[in-house]
């Protein structure tokens, strides 16, 4: 395993970072989840490859990833030896001031959240989302003072536009606040268009990039076709039935699976190497549900594209309408 510095900051985290969407307890919404036996083998699997970065969100399951994850990583880690992210934002009930980036609900959600994970603070706590119904000075000093209570090391955010971003970091600056020091954007070989402006803010800033989704929602592993139906997931994930299937994309899949059989690697390989190419990307989210996924991650780490290939994977690239900020 490789450790980078995250961001500006002295943390250290792993150049995989386990996503845990997938895991929690199936509903209505999220019937693709898998339950907590299920889980636990993933997460001690990504605990020996030497993955220490784990990511997950109050609205995942309706805070049963967050139980998940606390558990399993209160039974097979210590807990000054992993990061724990987890995010604050979308509606969890509702009730009004259940949801958003109110002080209130921001307050409130930490406290939820600390006692599912089943620790005194979190690493890295995230806004998933921007609120337009909230001034940010409210935001960025609640946040300020759960970083001041010693119940989050760092504060994140996620996908937003960049002016959103580059205000919030402004915002805390003008008043000493908490700064940003993550962002979590969409972002792979299919969507890149977070390179016009997220990437290069990130950079100019020194913020950690953490991008979701790096593999598509499974399609860029090349096992899927442009069938919308071939996995419950892929059947009932609302959101992600939103994000992919330009005829563009496939081409794009196409390309990568070419590039991928030329060095007889798997296409999840070849994604992620291209991924961890950038200089902006600090540690991947990748999902894990079936045996492989962890050590196909892992192993991107040692496949280095040249800069032929690299162009080969972006030359079908076409531009996307702004997707996943909402």
């Amino acid at each position: 395993m490789e450790y980078i510095r995250f961001g500006n900051t002295g943390l250290k985290v792993s150049r995989i970072c386990l996503g845990t969407m997938t895991y929690g307890k199936p509903n209505e919404r999220w019937q693709w989840a898998l339950n907590e036996e299920q889980s636990r083998p993933f997460i001690q699997k990504a605990l020996e490859l030497g993955i220490n970065f784990f990511d997950t969100a109050d609205i995942y399951s309706l805070g049963a990833s967050e139980e998940v994850v606390g558990n399993a990583l209160k039974d097979f880690a210590r807990r000054d030896n992993v990061v724990i992210a987890t995010k604050v934002f979308n509606q969890m009930s509702t009730d009004p001031n259940d949801g958003g980036l109110s002080r209130k609900h921001i307050m409130s959600s930490i406290d939820a959240s600390l006692k599912r994970l089943k620790t005194d603070y979190v690493d890295l706590y995230q806004i998933h989302r921007w609120d337009y119904h909230t001034p940010v000075e409210e935001t960025m000093e609640a946040l300020h003072d759960i970083v001041k209570a010693g119940k989050a090391r760092y504060i994140g955010a996620s996908s937003m536009y960049s002016w959103q971003f580059a205000k919030a970091l402004y915002t805390a600056d003008l008043h000493g606040w908490t700064r940003f020091v993550s962002m979590q954007p969409h972002y792979n070989l299919i969507y890149r268009e977070e390179e016009r402006e997220m990437l290069p803010l990130c950079q100019d800033q020194k913020i950690a990039v953490i991008p979701w989704s790096p593999l598509a929602r499974g399609l860029l592993t090349g096992k899927r076709t442009n069938a919308r139906n071939e996995t419950l997931r892929a059947r009932t994930d609302e959101f992600g039935k939103k994000l992919y299937f330009m005829d563009s994309d496939f081409d794009v899949i196409k390309r990568l699976t070419e590039v991928a059989s030329q060095r007889k690697l798997p296409n999840a390989q070849v994604a992620l190497a291209w991924m961890l190419s950038k200089p902006a990307i600090t540690a991947p989210i990748i999902g894990a549900s079936k045996p492989g996924h962890l050590e196909d991650a892992v192993a991107a780490l040692s496949v280095t594209l040249t800069p032929e290939e690299i162009n080969q994977l972006e030359e079908p690239y076409q531009p996307h309408p702004v997707l996943g900020h909402v």
